[in-house]
């Protein structure tokens, strides 16, 4: 007791060398500082009756000065909504895909069962999370990559490489074959317990490789545990089915029916060229080396299938090939921060749309890098990327998204982004490797760089 108690006072002694704590006199100079001048404390009065900050820090110079018009924009059909979960990627895989069904069936309406791939891709995350149990089993409790697995075994987020390892694997139906339930609108309970069966099941299974049991027997547990989550899964999302008949009527009123099984009809409606080999994610990020390829380690569905790879480009030569998919009436995945200076009420997107700083009197801007490494900002929802407006000299002045949240939400679905919101907070683009320059199709050819799991960019 003695000694953990010195040991307490050496750490006490050591923090208060290197630390220092508010005192009387900085209590006094920093209170000193706020000055309630007539503009502060109108501000304060604002603040304090009103709790929308966003609200009272609308730069409204920019509400007129920006419209939803566009030079080029690709032939898209129909908005989709994802509701309370967290498949944009998803969404946004299928919203690619979409045009060139409904042209190929002469239709004028086409979505995909969300609710089957859905399922296929927790069944397969909560296989791959078991095998990365198994396969870490020796490893401390506090390993830090044991930690990251049991932290969230599960999720239903992901980028592009997750729809294209399960609808692979396990094909795509029609939304009429799989429609959506409560559970696959709102997966938030469901997927709270499925990691509370994973996070128990991996539990067991370090327990069993501890005490001496063997693969053979770890395998059978493993087994037994996707037996459950299938159980769970088909419970609140029904069960997928192996075969189906599509009927579909035409422009021409002519009804059409024909029998498939999913792998068979994800081979007939996907493009023959659809491979990571041609479909390149492109990433502008500028904490690291452009013109290298980065991986980050374990961030895929299935274990056979292939990890979250990109390649690090400028924003001008990522604009560039957007710019040319778009003209090409071809649509891009595209992900970026999009809560960052987003006016939901006019769907449009510019890094002055609100004026924080002017609003408190306070700097808190900070460039893309260092929002980055502060986790002050990142990735967080995946769009198709449809349109681009262009000055005189086709430089592009702003850019359109086609959403995921319905047509309720910004401009009757769709997103307006001016080109600055695009350097500062658009983050990857999937794009066929025929829009990219030389210079970025040469990069393509080097090893990729791994990052760990638990990277920034994740």
């Amino acid at each position: 007791m003695k000694s953990k108690l010195l040991t307490c006072s050496m750490l006490l002694a050591s923090v208060s060398v290197f630390s220092q704590s508010v005192t009387e006199k900085d209590l006094q100079d920093i209170r000193g500082s706020f000055k309630k001048d007539a503009p502060t404390t109108a501000i304060q009065n604002i603040l304090t009756v009103q709790s929308n900050i966003k609200d009272n820090a609308l730069n409204h110079d920019l509400q007129t000065g920006i419209d939803h018009l566009f030079k080029y924009r690709v032939e898209v059909k129909g908005i989709t909504n994802q509701k309370s979960s967290g498949r944009c990627w998803m969404f946004t895989s299928m919203n690619v895909l979409r045009p060139s069904i409904m042209a190929k069936y002469n239709i004028d309406n086409f979505d995909f069962s969300h609710n089957y791939l859905y399922f296929w891709d927790i069944f397969e995350k909560a296989n791959l999370y078991l095998e990365n149990i198994i396969a870490t089993a020796s490893n401390p409790i506090d390993d830090r990559e044991v930690v990251t697995f049991f932290k969230s075994p599960v999720s239903d987020g992901g980028v592009w490489n997750l729809y294209y390892n399960a609808a692979l694997k396990y094909g795509v139906v029609p939304d009429a074959v799989m429609p959506e339930t409560a559970h696959s609108n709102s997966t938030g309970q469901m997927i709270g317990l499925i990691n509370e069966k994973l996070r128990m099941g991996g539990y067991d299974l370090r327990e069993l490789a501890s005490s001496g049991k063997k693969d053979k027997d770890l395998r059978t547990e493993k087994q037994a545990i996707l037996k459950d989550v299938y159980r769970m899964l088909a419970l609140c999302l029904g069960e997928p089915p192996t075969q189906f008949t599509w009927r579909y009527k035409t422009k021409a009123g002519k009804i059409e029916e024909k029998k498939y099984t999913p792998k068979e009809f994800y081979n007939e409606i996907t493009p023959s060229d659809y491979s990571p080999e041609n479909y390149i994610m492109i990433m502008n990020d500028p904490t690291r080396e452009y013109y290298k390829i980065y991986e980050i380690k374990n961030y895929r569905n299935t274990i056979e299938g292939i990890n979250w790879v990109y390649l690090n480009l400028p924003n001008e030569d990522i604009k560039k090939a957007a710019l040319s998919s778009i003209k090409n009436n071809e649509a891009l995945y595209a992900s970026c921060d999009v809560g960052k200076q987003h006016n939901r009420a006019t769907g449009i997107m510019d890094p002055d749309m609100y004026d924080y700083e002017s609003l408190f009197g306070v700097k808190i801007n900070m460039d893309k890098k260092a929002r980055i490494l502060t986790r002050q900002s990142g990735s967080s929802h995946a769009m198709l990327l449809i349109g681009c407006d262009t000055d005189n000299n086709d430089k592009p002045t702003k850019w359109e998204f086609e959403n995921s949240w319905g047509t309720t939400a910004g401009n009757n679905g769709y997103l307006t982004f001016t080109d600055n919101w695009f350097n500062e907070y658009m983050f990857r683009l999937v794009i066929h490797r025929k829009y990219l320059d030389t210079k970025a199709i040469e990069s393509l050819n080097q090893k990729p760089i791994q990052l760990p799991m638990w990277d920034y960019m994740n």
